[in-house]
């Protein structure tokens, strides 16, 4: 099975990409920019070219949309409304009008959890594009499931965080890894092909949490990072405090529920790991 990647030099198609190679698919990457890595086919060009994205789309058998400015790109004021609407909007009702032209019915598009920050620039442009795919789904009877996780940049990704303790700082506040949003991604096409998600779907993506409810509810009432200490210990607390991290702000978990019954969706790293990964990589 073929399945397009838009934006798939990006960091979730580079994670991705091998997982569908395992799994027996051919990952066809489309982007402007060529992959580090070159795993099943490579596509140059943009999803803003009505002819080549037609034609990529036709030769396809699924489409996991990820093309987009992030985030990112708004708070460091690299782009603006223009480029998110040019790239985020149009860009996609490309893809979804290319895939209905060919008859492509099943398509996993990449949201996020900030359409919450509304009226943001990016927050709004994703807003857009999920009312997109819930018009095309009912319009073109198209099967569409938009995650939204929390934002996965990886700590690998130099262009953001210049170590892997910066990264952390921004993980604590409560995040989703890149690797469970891919493990999200390759199950949402598993229930796209069994046919067992119909119409369009949104669904939410969180990381694994250690911490109880009651942990959360209670935060540190026996003093100040006195939650954090009960649960990973006086060592990984220091290590933490080294790292700039506050462990005696309370993460915010937003959870998993509707994406584990629809698709099986079971988060793997947490904060124990994020914790292991400082102290094997201290400096990096």
């Amino acid at each position: 099975m073929k399945v397009l990647l838009t934006g798939g030099a990006g960091d979730l198609g580079q994670v991705l990409a091998p997982e569908l190679v395992l799994l027996g698919h051919t990952p066809v990457v489309l982007d402007v920019a060529r992959p580090g890595k070159e795993l099943g086919e490579f596509v140059e060009g943009s999803i803003l070219d009505r002819g080549l994205l037609e034609k990529t789309i036709a030769s396809v058998d699924h489409i996991v949309h990820i093309a987009a400015w992030h985030g990112i790109h708004e708070f460091k004021q690299e782009k603006d409304a223009f480029d998110f609407w040019d790239l985020n909007v149009t860009g996609s009702i490309n893809v979804l009008e290319c895939a209905a032209r060919n008859a492509k019915s099943k398509l996993v598009f990449i949201s996020s959890t900030s359409v919450d920050d509304w009226p943001g620039i990016y927050a709004h442009s994703k807003i857009l594009c999920e009312d997109l795919m819930r018009t095309y789904s009912a319009r073109h009877r198209m099967d569409i499931i938009s995650l939204r996780p929390r934002a996965f940049i990886p700590h690998w990704n130099r262009a953001t965080y210049n170590t892997i303790g910066e990264w952390a700082c921004w993980y604590w506040k409560g995040s989703v890894h890149i690797n469970d949003v891919a493990q999200a991604v390759v199950k949402s096409i598993d229930a796209l092909v069994s046919n067992t998600v119909q119409g369009h779907l949104v669904l939410t993506l969180d990381g694994a949490c250690e911490f109880q409810s009651e942990d959360l509810e209670h935060w540190d009432r026996n003093g100040e990072g006195t939650t954090f200490k009960k649960l990973f210990g006086e060592d990984k607390y220091e290590l933490a405090v080294q790292h700039g991290l506050n462990p005696a702000v309370k993460p915010k978990v937003i959870g998993y529920s509707d994406a584990q019954r629809a698709i099986g969706y079971s988060p793997t790293y947490g904060f124990g790991q994020m914790l292991d990964e400082l102290a094997a990589k201290p400096h990096s």
